[in-house]
């Protein structure tokens, strides 16, 4: 299935180019409120315990890579593990979410749908992520319900600042760089860092550019978190290049 899924992704592109902070703590813990049980807990808890963030994303992976892929990220140690399919049509992101989530689960690792809250919904992933264009966070737990988490990407400190008025369980903060699964973001370098840690309390994952050359610079810029793409998906040796970058990280 996932191979003739591939051809017609393919088909598609073508007509269509294009250690816990306890200042992290209050804010995930009181989304879930007093009546929550531990199962609806947990991947709320995982946000919080995450450091390595890391995504399939399509523009370098093919559909019937995938499955590989996810394993290979997730027995290297990513904490998160994020879809990214921004040409594939819901019902093809589904297959592979469904395809991905008995890899991720019995991995113990949450499974992230991004742009798609339908989709999370309906496979049940433990969480969902929306752009600055995409549904608003609250229409996106509208549809998800309040036992999947909602990340929200920002590019600068005032979005950052919205994000958490909004209500999302974390944060996004790039693109740090340049990059190639981006091309069109301006990158906001790290002199905000610091100060998007200082302003917003929930968990913030550094994104954009990120590799293990880079990180001993973005973790002295303050960073914590860190979302990792095209490092990971071109290493000769997934498992042995998200060990390398994990063990650099705070």
């Amino acid at each position: 299935m996932l191979r003739s899924f591939g051809k017609a992704c393919q088909s598609q592109a073508n007509q269509n180019p294009g250690k816990i902070a306890e200042k992290d703590k209050p804010h995930l813990t009181s989304a879930l409120g007093p009546s929550s049980n531990a199962a609806m807990s947990a991947p709320f808890d995982s946000i919080l315990r995450a450091r390595l963030y890391g995504i399939v994303d399509l523009g370098y992976v093919k559909p019937e890579q995938v499955v590989e892929m996810t394993r290979a990220l997730c027995e290297g140690g990513v904490d998160i593990l994020q879809l990214r399919a921004k040409r594939a049509t819901p019902a093809q992101v589904e297959t592979l979410a469904r395809a991905m989530h008995p890899v991720t689960r019995d991995l113990g690792v949450p499974l992230v749908i991004n742009d798609h809250v339908e989709v999370a919904a309906a496979v049940g992933s433990e969480g969902v992520h929306v752009g600055q264009d995409d549904d608003s966070v609250a229409k996106a737990r509208a549809v998800v319900g309040q036992g999947i988490f909602v990340g929200k990407s920002t590019h600068s400190l005032a979005q950052a600042e919205a994000a958490q008025v909004e209500g999302a369980d974390y944060i996004g903060f790039g693109p740090l760089y340049a990059t190639g699964t981006k091309p069109d973001y301006v990158p906001i370098g790290l002199q905000d860092i610091t100060e998007v840690h200082r302003r917003v309390s929930l968990p913030i994952f550094c994104i954009g550019g990120v590799n293990a050359a880079r990180a001993p610079e973005i973790i002295a810029a303050g960073a914590r978190r860190v979302v990792v793409v095209s490092a990971f998906l071109l290493a000769s040796d997934v498992r042995d290049e998200v060990r390398r970058l994990k063990a650099m990280l705070p």
